[in-house]
């Protein structure tokens, strides 16, 4: 038998963030995996952040969390996404050293007081009066908590597939939790299955990069985590692109895809599809990309981001060397779908815990999500709370309106998922607001006041936050000629690098979040009022009928995929459609404009 406060279930970044903030917050907590040579593993992608995803990563670690910093420890190759674009799209995204991340995230995490690493397969969930009083696992070791947090990604009952075989894993060659799938049903939860897949992996040295453009790391790399002054390029990546041949070969063997020959039953991400997918949903494209990510700095194990794949191994070696530049690749890795057991996310309270079985916490992929920063983002909140229920405090919400782990939280317990679960910034109302750059200024005093951040680094965070309002403050009064230079830049009457000239030296940005934050806080300024105003109207109008008759594919702007939505869930009000998975606040208010102008026809008709 075995005692401690909290344990957590899954090393991997939902777990490792639940397990840091609940130690960090004084629990003794155990943190339980499978094999301890994979905690922290990237199972699929070598990459951290990306659109939303960047933006997700810096709420983490502006809330204590370790992700960014451990990414930036072993971040090879820097981007920020959106660059042309406006700051509150901008989103940092680093391509990860695979081997660095795992071996650095383990040091950092067995140095961490109150922090335990135990290497174990969980089997069952203990529960006695409606309450989990610990786990227990293969060997028959109780281990008893007084929470338990359940981080258990593509592992629950997890079926991999490689065409025309597939056998019992949660990821390659690693046993699934098929025990622990079995205890959490005879609990009552109501479950479902979801798919997710990744690419071949081939040998560097046995590809013709002639044939493919050299993809650069930023010039002026921008890192993941607010604390780290500077990280640096060390490799470069390569795009390539599909062709007709290749499609050929594909549409030949549809047969064998386990996706299409009905063997999976498990529905796969929408935004993330196979290759298979992609030749089948967009016969019109003659070319998709491909982009070759080297996996790490002492590994020939290239990424090959844009192929995944269900068909047999013959028939993936086939394609790829129908790819110009892979004639000659060998394949070190097949790649491979994987279906897995999921518990709908509706039976969960804003805190993560369930609602029928109490101190039992969920982050991750359990919950229907996709993406190592959705289930950080997970993992942060459930660890959090778990320590809270222990302390007998009150619980901890991050509300929609100040971050993108509020804006998931809540699509996950109101709208519940029909495929993996996927943040978007188009999914937040106040996406303005809700910036990369200014993810500290919103979250960093929650966390202090949580115990999630030290004393060194809140007070290093006290002077960025009084250098950047001291700027802010100095260009929206600073006059030249009759108006304030934030206003001759909203106004496009002078640049930025102009406006930010005419900063006291000692207010000059000192790297590239700080301009962005005086680029955003000039540019939406008044953007930022309004969208304000639009969230309040859309909470008012959550009344609003919605006509039986009105025909969802009338209305202009609405996706395909919300037209096909509204049509199978038939929505009878604004709040209702609110509720469906996928809907975003832009097409709530294209949905509530169609309402009005069709319930004025119809007025005018009758007169």
């Amino acid at each position: 038998m075995m005692d401690t406060d909290v344990v957590v279930v899954g090393a991997g970044h939902a777990g490792i963030e639940a397990a840091y903030a609940s130690a960090k917050m004084g629990m003794q907590t155990l943190l339980v995996t499978i094999h301890l040579e994979t905690v922290g593993q990237m199972s699929c992608n070598p990459s951290i952040g990306g659109t939303a995803k960047g933006q997700l990563v810096r709420e983490i670690d502006a809330m204590g969390g370790v992700m960014g910093r451990i990414g930036d420890r072993c971040g090879i190759h820097y981007k920020l996404l959106n660059r042309r674009k406006g700051p509150a799209i901008q989103a940092p995204r680093a391509q990860e050293d695979k081997a660095c991340y795992r071996l650095a995230m383990k040091h950092f995490l067995e140095g961490v007081k109150n922090l335990v690493l135990y290497q174990g397969i969980v089997t069952s969930i203990m529960v006695q009066g409606g309450k989990t009083v610990g786990v227990e696992t293969l060997e028959g070791i109780k281990i008893r908590a007084g929470v338990v947090v359940l981080a258990t990604g593509t592992f629950l009952n997890g079926l991999i597939h490689i065409g025309e075989n597939h056998y019992p894993s949660g990821r390659a060659n690693e046993p699934a939790a098929i025990e622990l799938s079995r205890s959490l049903k005879s609990l009552g939860f109501k479950m479902g299955r979801l798919k997710t897949g990744t690419p071949m992996r081939i040998h560097a040295d046995t590809i013709d990069y002639s044939k493919f453009e050299v993809q650069e790391g930023d010039k002026e790399p921008v890192p993941l985590s607010f604390w780290t002054e500077r990280v640096e390029n060390r490799i470069v990546c390569y795009l390539g692109h599909t062709n007709e041949r290749v499609h050929e070969i594909i549409r030949k063997n549809l047969h064998r895809s386990a996706l299409y020959s009905g063997k999976i039953v498990g529905i796969g991400p929408r935004y993330c599809p196979s290759i298979e997918d992609k030749i089948v949903k967009f016969p019109q494209h003659k070319r998709h990309h491909i982009f070759l990510e080297p996996e790490g700095l002492e590994t020939k194990e290239v990424y090959a981001n844009g192929l995944s794949s269900s068909l047999p191994y013959e028939v993936q070696e086939e394609f790829m060397r129908a790819i110009p530049g892979l004639e000659n690749a060998v394949m070190m890795r097949p790649g491979y779908a994987i279906e897995y057991d999921f518990i709908h996310p509706t039976q969960l309270r804003p805190t993560l815990e369930t609602l029928s079985v109490e101190n039992l916490f969920l982050a991750g992929q359990i919950n229907g999500t996709s993406g190592y920063e959705e289930a950080a983002g997970q993992g942060l909140l459930a660890g959090i709370n778990a320590a809270l229920k222990l302390k007998g405090k009150p619980s901890f919400t991050l509300p929609r309106e100040i971050s993108y782990i509020g804006v998931m939280v809540e699509d996950l317990i109101t709208q519940g998922v029909d495929e993996p679960y996927r943040l978007f910034t188009s999914r937040a109302e106040r996406r303005l607001y809700l910036r990369a750059d200014n993810a500290d200024l919103r979250l960093t005093p929650l966390a202090w006041e949580l115990g999630l951040i030290g004393q060194e680094d809140y007070e290093e965070f006290l002077k960025r936050k009084e250098r950047r309002e001291r700027a802010r403050a100095y260009l929206f009064t600073r006059k030249i000629g009759e108006t304030t230079v934030a206003q001759a830049f909203s106004s496009k009457k002078i640049s930025l690098e102009k406006a930010l000239s005419f900063l006291p030296e000692e207010l000059k940005p000192r790297n590239q979040d700080e301009a962005r934050f005086l680029d955003a806080e000039m540019r939406y300024s008044g953007y930022l009022e309004k969208e304000v105003r639009v969230a309040q109207r859309l909470k008012r109008e959550e009344a609003l009928e919605i006509p039986p008759d009105l025909d969802p594919y009338s209305v202009e702007g609405l996706s395909n995929e919300l037209k096909e939505k509204m049509v199978r869930y038939k929505p009878t009000n604004i709040r209702e459609a609110r509720k469906i998975p996928g809907m975003t606040p832009a097409a709530l208010t294209l949905l509530i404009g169609k309402i009005k102008e069709w319930k004025k026809g119809k007025d005018l008709k009758k007169s």
